[in-house]
């Protein structure tokens, strides 16, 4: 993995954070957990092996990549001085979101930057095509591919969130981070339908947790990355769009999770 230049936004001093990254075993979750390391942020990683259906318009790269462990990236932040720790561990379970601040905590202390990245993705469909206009496989909206969505972009981002800020308050902390990704959103996402509606219910949770949660010091806000490479991007699809590195979306992360962002609360931040 490529390591970039590290923006030191500044945390605060003598102070050391903690960080919750979800789906950091690759792509932006990886870049993020590396640009927090190097901000003096313990990190620790989620991830969970997944193979996905095999799909001849997207690079092999990327099945490897999302069916891999963390271990490198670990790896990478503690050779360059920081502390990182990794959970293979399933959003989908109600339960895991108490678990992972419980091995945080044990590991590192207390929890005080939450970032949602990890994704249950399919692509699904209203209509009746088998692939959209990059190539890619479509499937027809069924129960199944709702819940795989739902119970991670949404349900696991909420129950997240009030994990987050349950603890916070019980120990009286005043400054906290929340930074979550979402792409499609409040007006669709054609051919990936369900995937664009659990993004928007990540977007409104997101926004509320902003305003509950502002007297208690914490931030809340969601990025919308362009087209990024993280793996999946094929000729066809770097020929039609305009492709961002995923340290580029990381960067975005890093400043608002710092103090230079203190008063950046309840935005959705559209990269270009």
């Amino acid at each position: 993995m490529r390591v970039r230049p590290a923006h030191r936004w500044g945390t605060i001093v003598g102070m050391i954070h903690t960080a919750v990254v979800t789906g950091a075993n690759q792509g932006i979750g990886a870049a993020t957990a590396k640009a927090l390391a190097q901000q003096g942020i313990n990190v620790l990683i989620t991830f969970l092996r997944y193979q996905p259906d095999p799909d001849p318009s997207t690079p092999e790269a990327y099945f490897t990549s999302r069916n891999s462990g963390a271990d490198e990236v670990v790896e990478i932040i503690t050779a360059l001085g920081g502390r990182a720790h990794a959970v293979e561990a399933d959003l989908a379970r109600p339960e895991t979101a108490a678990q992972l601040f419980d091995e945080a905590e044990r590991v590192f202390g207390p929890v005080d930057v939450l970032i949602n990245n990890a994704s249950g993705w399919v692509q699904d469909t209203f209509l009746t095509e088998d692939t959209d206009q990059l190539g890619r496989a479509l499937r027809p909206v069924t129960s199944s591919s709702f819940d795989a969505q739902f119970a991670v972009d949404a349900r696991a981002t909420a129950l997240l969130i009030a994990e987050f800020a349950r603890r916070h308050i019980a120990r009286g902390g005043n400054w906290g981070r929340i930074v979550s990704l979402t792409s499609g959103g409040p007006q669709g996402f054609p051919s990936e339908v369900s995937y664009g509606a659990a993004k928007a219910a990540l977007e409104n949770y997101a926004m509320s947790a902003g305003a509950e949660l502002m007297s208690h010091g914490i931030t809340s806000n969601v990025v919308h990355p362009p087209v990024t490479d993280t793996g999946w991007i094929s000729d066809e699809v770097r020929s039609r769009f305009s492709v961002a590195e995923a340290g580029e979306v990381a960067d975005v992360i890093a400043f608002l999770c710092s103090d230079a962002a203190q008063r950046v609360t309840r935005n959705v931040l559209r990269m270009a």
